[in-house]
Parts: C-alpha cells; sequence; structure tokens
C-alpha cells in the first residue's frame, strides 16, 4: 500500500541531497559584515600605502603630507599607518617650517625703479589690520637722497609734532623709536635713525608700533610680521652721477 509513495520520497531525498551539495560547508561559513569591511579597508591601506611609496622618491612634501596624513586618519591600526609614521612627521614638520618661510617671504615687494630725477631700490611691507586700510613700511635707497625707512599710510597721516616717538614692540620687547614728518606734508612717519631700525628689523620676526592716526586722533598699533625680509633681495644703489 505504501508503495506509490516511494517516487515522492526519493524526489525529495534528491532534494535534500542537491540543496545540501549548494550550501556553503560548515567549516568555511561567510565572512561577516565586519570583516568584509576589514578586509576592504586593509586592501585600500595597502594601495594607498604603495601611493605613499612612490610619492616619497618625488620629493614633494606637500603630497607626501596629504597622503601620508589620510592613511593615518583612516587607518590608524594598520600596518600601513605604522610604516608611515616612521617618515612623516619629520617631512611634516619640514613642511610646515617652509610653508612658514615662504608665507613670510611673500609679504615682502622688491622694486627698483625711477624715482625724483634718480633711481630708487626699496622693500616694502603693509601692516596687518583687521579693518581699514593697512599701512606700509617702506624700506628705501635713492640715488639721490640716500637710505631711509618710513611709515607711508593715506592722508591725513600721522600726529607728529616735529619730532616723535614711535613707541612699540619687537618680538615683545620693548622698542623706541624716533620719528619725524616729512616737509612735504606726506602722510608718512620717517625714521629717525634708518641705520639702527633696519638692524632692528632684520633681528626681528614681529614688529608691533603704536602710532596715532590724524583721522580722528585714533591710537593704532600697526603689526608687521618682518621675519621673511631678505636683504639679498633689496638692492643697492650707486650715487647719481654729477651733471
Amino acid at each position: 500500500m505504501n508503495r506509490p509513495l516511494l517516487p515522492f520520497a526519493s524526489m525529495v531525498l534528491c532534494a535534500a541531497v542537491t540543496l545540501a551539495a549548494c550550501s556553503p560547508q560548515s567549516g568555511t561559513p561567510e565572512p561577516t559584515a565586519e570583516q568584509q569591511k576589514a578586509q576592504a579597508d586593509a586592501a585600500t591601506a595597502a594601495r594607498n600605502l604603495e601611493t605613499y611609496r612612490q610619492v616619497l622618491k618625488l620629493n614633494n612634501d606637500e603630497m607626501v603630507v596629504t597622503m601620508g596624513k589620510d592613511i593615518v586618519q583612516r587607518f590608524p591600526q594598520s600596518e600601513a599607518a605604522k610604516e608611515v609614521m616612521q617618515t612623516l612627521p619629520a617631512i611634516e614638520k619640514r613642511y610646515k617650517e617652509n610653508s612658514e618661510k615662504n608665507r613670510l617671504a611673500s609679504m615682502w615687494t622688491y622694486q627698483v625703479a625711477p624715482m625724483a630725477g634718480g633711481t630708487q631700490s626699496t622693500a616694502s611691507i603693509f601692516s596687518k589690520r583687521d579693518d581699514g586700510e593697512p599701512v606700509r613700511l617702506v624700506l628705501r635707497r635713492h640715488t639721490s637722497w640716500g637710505q631711509s625707512a618710513f611709515l607711508y599710510g593715506s592722508k591725513p597721516g600721522f600726529v607728529c609734532r616735529g619730532n616723535c616717538t614711535i613707541t612699540g614692540r619687537a618680538d615683545g620687547k620693548p622698542v623706541r623709536i624716533k620719528a619725524f614728518t616729512p616737509d612735504g606734508g606726506e602722510p608718512a612717519l620717517m625714521i629717525r635713525d634708518d641705520k639702527a631700525f633696519i638692524t632692528l628689523l632684520e633681528k626681528s620676526s614681529k614688529l608691533e608700533l603704536d602710532v596715532t592716526l590724524k583721522d580722528g586722533t585714533r591710537d593704532e598699533t600697526l603689526v608687521y610680521e618682518v621675519g621673511g625680509f631678505d636683504p639679498a633681495k633689496w638692492q643697492p644703489l650707486g650715487k647719481a652721477a654729477k651733471r
């Protein structure tokens, strides 16, 4: 009576065998989502490390720092990050120092041009200000007038009756600088002892000069980041030929 059931039982048995054959083996379970991410991260870190090694050969500090920091931040526990940290700190330090050096140097402008019947060579830098117009600090050599240093702003200029004293700080240390206003009425303050002032500037990273502006008689501190001054770019000039 049970014979009609045999074909059906055989089909069920075959299906079970087929399903078992297609199922993953118990000894090799599929990786979890977390494991898959870890494997993908490891592969990406390895690829990025190879790129980092190639960039090192180019001697491009900016690219090295960018790539290296990305590896360390994204894969902090990886072998790639450990290798990167063997070289990255020193390169990043050098990159920051050179970037700051270039930033300071770019603040200065050097020019040689005809001026009032002669030739002048100037080195100039603008003050740092959060509002209003900056004031230019100028070092000048002129074939007829010689060497000078002065502040040059916008009209109406500075408060200085005849001779006056500019108080300020050179890298935080107090300084007093004698100055005077030019006879032509320009909005300028001429430094009385230009040689001493230039020597002070060459030894300083930051100058802070306290001045009073005629515009409403306002007291203001002019800040100059002078550390990028390059004396070699401020060209010396001979005296003008006598006629």
